[in-house]
């Protein structure tokens, strides 16, 4: 078919039906696409077809221009009003983008660092890295809103960079409780649960303690061969140890592990007050079962106590606490005397920020701690360079881990 063979309708359903051979091109251009639909409508008198023999000629458009079917119809409804179709190029320069390819590429890097956060949570670490670590790079997206982080995240230039899926949620078991503590907001109550990270070829994975403080989210994570006295005892007292504060408060749920007569001796001593799970009431122990998800199950395998706690201690706690921003609180109350828990950005801070923030917050700390020493450690390192140094070791556990296993099985 050569371009001055189109006379009528016949000849273009020749050509779907594929019977005849193309002996022209249309340019890419948008102008003399527009023009060559303009000349097929003409040469076809499309206006007066019917409707059959139009969406042949339709057929044909959209294959030869490549156009959408909606933006054909625009085209031909052009036709139809003015019997010309023109290409008119928009006069307008558009919106002046506010966050340039390059403020995107740098969001895609934090989320890859710290494993795709919560737009709040990331919106934080931005507001950190410019504010108190001084990075130049960030000083559009600290004030950057979280919904826009949302929208950002749905861009094609971010998209290029990273994609994203969401991992299977862990489903909470409602376990039977006794009572919940009262903190008064406190620093002293802490939170703590098992994480169990699977069996690995008939072998006992690995159990993670972990602990946090209700008020201030303060978290210490170990790990342990075995659930049993022997193993648990001294990782407990270490964990009680690590706390800058002086711990009041120890709430679990209702398993064995810490339901039994090593704990309790071990508390006693230290004078701390033990309290479990109320039954039916599934959120008295949430902030462990949040942690279990959001840090422990995200970062470790299977076995190797041992190497697990030199990473805990090395670098885990150290992150999690001086650097990791965390959600807080701030209850409202309505005129009906209802009370309703909102997360506002602005309450975000990490965990030794909050702690700071504590009313008599200096009388908490143990005899041997004091705020000088810790502010010099939390601000040894800026948060991005942290959470590096986290994804290094963390790397490098688990080639150790692999290679282990590796010479197990030669």
């Amino acid at each position: 078919m050569k371009l001055e063979e189109i006379t009528g309708v016949d000849a273009l359903s020749n050509f779907l039906s594929g019977s005849q051979a193309i002996l022209f091109e249309v340019a890419s251009s948008k102008t003399e696409r527009y023009e060559f639909v303009e000349l097929v409508a003409r040469k076809t008198g499309y206006l007066g077809l019917k409707r059959k023999e139009k969406h042949i000629v339709r057929r044909f458009l959209i294959k030869i221009t490549c156009f959408s079917d909606s933006q054909l119809t625009r085209l031909l409804k052009k036709y139809k009003t003015t019997g010309k179709i023109i290409y008119q190029p928009s006069r307008t320069n558009g919106f002046n983008r506010k966050y340039t390819l390059s403020d995107i590429s740098l969001l895609a890097e934090m989320d890859k660092r710290y494993d795709f956060l919560s737009g709040g949570t990331t919106q934080k670490l931005c507001e950190r890295a410019y504010d108190i670590f001084g990075d130049s790079r960030f000083e559009r997206l600290r004030k950057i809103s979280v919904a826009h982080i949302y929208r950002l995240r749905q861009s094609k230039r971010y998209l290029q960079l990273c994609r994203t899926f969401t991992k299977t949620q862990p489903n909470k078991v409602a376990i039977g409780v006794r009572k919940k503590p009262f903190t008064d907001g406190r620093a002293g109550f802490i939170r703590i649960d098992t994480v169990h990270q699977g069996d690995l070829e008939k072998t006992k994975g690995v159990y993670h303690i972990n602990a946090i403080d209700e008020v201030t989210q303060y978290e210490v994570v170990l790990s342990v061969e075995y659930i049993s006295e022997r193993y648990l005892e001294p990782i407990l007292t270490e964990i009680l140890a690590t706390f800058p504060f002086v711990v009041l408060g120890f709430h679990s749920d209702n398993g064995s592990e810490f339901i039994n007569g090593t704990v309790v001796k071990l508390l006693n001593k230290l004078h701390i007050e033990q309290t479990k799970s109320r039954p039916r009431q599934s959120n008295d122990n949430a902030l462990a079962e949040s942690k279990n998800a959001s840090v422990v199950r995200k970062l470790f395998g299977k076995q190797h106590a041992k190497l697990l706690n030199v990473f805990h201690r090395e670098h885990l706690t150290k992150y999690l606490n001086y650097h990791r921003p965390c959600y807080f609180a701030k209850i409202i109350t309505d005129e009906k005397g209802k009370a309703h828990r909102k997360y506002p950005v602005n309450l975000m801070m990490t965990p030794y920020e909050k702690l700071k923030s504590l009313p008599a917050a200096k009388y908490t700390l143990k005899p041997e701690v004091i705020f000088s020493a810790l502010d010099k450690e939390a601000l040894e390192i800026s948060d991005n360079k942290a959470k590096d140094q986290l994804n290094l070791a963390y790397q490098a556990l688990m080639r150790k881990i692999f290679s282990n296993q590796a010479d197990q099985s030669v």
